[in-house]
């Protein structure tokens, strides 16, 4: 499947940007490096989550398992640029679908564990994907169920399983005959220009939009990412978040990959057990959170108690770093890279390498791509960057001045899946996409300093949330005249989602009823909100759109303390 204009895959592969090979060819170039290597650590944690032993494999045994998982696909009918959704923990068996899909050139589209009916069915309508693949049970929930009645809606998806018994994708890929999928990769060659995943993601918008990233795309993000963030060959890599989003695929899975190493896999998030996987498997490059890393920094009798000796070097985003914590890190031995990206494939990176002051690293990103700027990284090579005033629509060239940085280059995805107006919206008159984050040159015109986001997500421990999306479900809420959602300052997560609410006559609400309602419209628990404030109207523009920087300001003033 060919989503990006060939003319952008013909210049940028000719430019040497894009390698123009598949996924499948850099795991098989793995395989042949790694050998009888370690490649693949489930959590040990695993029986405990999905009543399954913990497994290790090598990379050989990984090879193997590939096909064989891809030998069942094609038995139940799988074709080249079948798409293939997937709702899968942060286990081997999410890894082998990926390494599956770009084998045999399939599109897969992962999604988040919590995703209930309500994000489920809205995907499956978008998508159309040709199955549904997800696990009997987790931390306590009947995926199975929720299963099956997806795949019964109106076109649904087949199901399958990661299970026990005759019918489970464990014992079916177990007994697989590998020869069938070796004959469909020979008939079917995947081209780097071609369709691997469409993950997903929220923005302004009030429904999650879909990402398609190419082949292409996904090993230039493993270069990027490898280059730019402190990761080096050697390293064993431990991989805490699911395979889901850029993060996790462009961040750990693919830097794996290119550096045919071993990688550790954690989910959902546990501070022991992430500690103790460091200090069991020697792991030495991984991403958490600001909020984990300045706790473990304020609470140093947790660190005294486990040997991260191995540690070298821990990226971290989504919320503003502090120089304190990347001077205490530091003073551990640890480094920590600064990053800023997205979905769509933003991305800077502030490492020990390229900002080496703990206070410039904390506040500043490189001006990779930028007009006259030099730096020896692969994300300068491949990229272009600029800052535009958000009201004129001017370039801005001076140090000083907010403006939303906008990024182009062979990183950007070209669309929105099915989507061409949001598609429009998203990029400028010269091809860069508009990240809606606002940033200036700093006085040291080598950098660009965040100020902030233009856009009015709100991110909570690092997922990203439509706060218009959470306002249209409580439209009916019955207490509620109207309400709005804001996300809040917290220290731990970033953000916190809050409610400002105004109440029909007669009624108290309180945030129970908002949860609740919610609940009932099977939304994913992280998007309920935590905290409810009651106001008498909604701040709104001569457009009637509400002012959520208005609204927040409010809200933070409501709340306690």
């Amino acid at each position: 499947m060919f989503l990006t204009p060939a003319d952008r895959v013909r210049e940028f592969e000719e430019r040497g940007w894009w390698r123009g090979e598949s996924v499948d060819a850099l795991t098989r170039r793995a395989v042949s490096l790694g050998g009888s290597s370690e490649a693949l650590v489930d959590p040990f944690n695993r029986k405990s989550l999905d009543a399954r032993d913990p497994e290790r494999l090598t990379w050989e045994a990984l090879d193997e398992r590939v096909d064989r998982l891809a030998s069942v696909l094609l038995s139940e009918g799988l074709r080249k640029d079948d798409i293939v959704l997937a709702q899968l923990p942060n286990t081997i068996d999410a890894v082998l679908l990926f390494l599956a899909c770009a084998r045999l050139g399939a599109v897969l589209s992962p999604v988040a564990m919590p995703y209930r009916a309500h994000e489920l069915e809205f995907i499956v309508e978008k998508l159309a994907p040709r199955f549904f693949v997800t696990v009997a049970a987790f931390a306590g929930f009947d995926h199975a169920e929720q299963g099956r009645a997806i795949a019964a809606t109106p076109g649904g998806p087949q199901l399958l399983l990661f299970a026990e018994g005759a019918d489970g994708l464990y014992e079916r890929a177990a007994s697989a005959e590998p020869a069938r999928t070796w004959g469909h990769v020979a008939a079917n060659p995947v081209a780097g220009g071609e369709v691997l995943t469409v993950c997903w993601t929220s923005g302004t918008e009030s429904r999650p939009k879909g990402v398609p990233r190419d082949h292409n795309h996904w090993i230039l993000n493993g270069e990027v990412v490898a280059d730019g963030t402190g990761a080096r060959d050697g390293d064993i890599l431990l991989n805490p978040f699911p395979l889901v989003n850029i993060g996790s695929i462009g961040g750990l899975v693919m830097p794996w990959l290119l550096l045919a190493t071993k990688l550790v896999l954690h989910h959902p998030f546990d501070l022991g057990v992430f500690l103790k996987q460091i200090e069991n498997e020697d792991v030495s490059y991984t991403i958490a959170p600001p909020a984990v890393l300045t706790a473990l920094l304020k609470q140093p009798e947790i660190l005294d108690g486990v040997d991260i000796s191995t540690l070298h070097t821990v990226s971290s985003g989504s919320a503003p770093l502090s120089p304190w914590l990347i001077e205490g890190w530091a003073k551990r031995g640890i480094e920590i890279t600064n990053v800023f990206g997205s979905n769509e494939g933003a991305g800077l990176f502030s490492s020990a390498d390229s900002v080496p002051d703990y206070g410039n690293r904390a506040r500043f990103f490189p001006r990779f791509g930028a007009t006259g700027q030099q730096w020896r990284a692969r994300s300068h090579e491949v990229s272009t960057s600029r800052l535009v005033d958000p009201e004129t629509g001017a370039e801005i060239v001076e140090p000083g001045k907010p403006g939303e940085l906008r990024l182009g280059g062979a990183s950007i995805f070209s669309g929105y899946w099915q989507s061409p107006e949001l598609t429009e919206a998203a990029f400028d008159e010269q091809g860069h996409f508009r990240t809606g984050d606002l940033f200036e040159i700093a006085e040291d015109e080598r950098f660009y300093r965040f100020v902030g986001r233009s856009k009015e997500i709100i991110v909570r421990g690092g997922i990203n949330i439509s706060p218009a999306e959470i306002d249209d479900l409580l439209a009916g809420l019955p207490v509620a005249v109207e309400a709005a959602t804001v996300g809040v300052p917290d220290d731990r997560l970033g953000e916190r989602i809050a409610v400002a609410l105004v109440a029909k006559d007669g009624c108290a609400p309180e945030l129970e009823d908002v949860t609740d309602w919610l609940a009932e419209r099977d939304v994913a628990i992280y998007k309920r909100p935590e905290m409810l404030v009651l106001v008498e109207s909604l701040p709104r523009n001569p457009m009637n759109k509400v002012m959520r920087n208005e609204l927040r300001e409010t809200v933070i003033g409501q709340l306690p303390g």
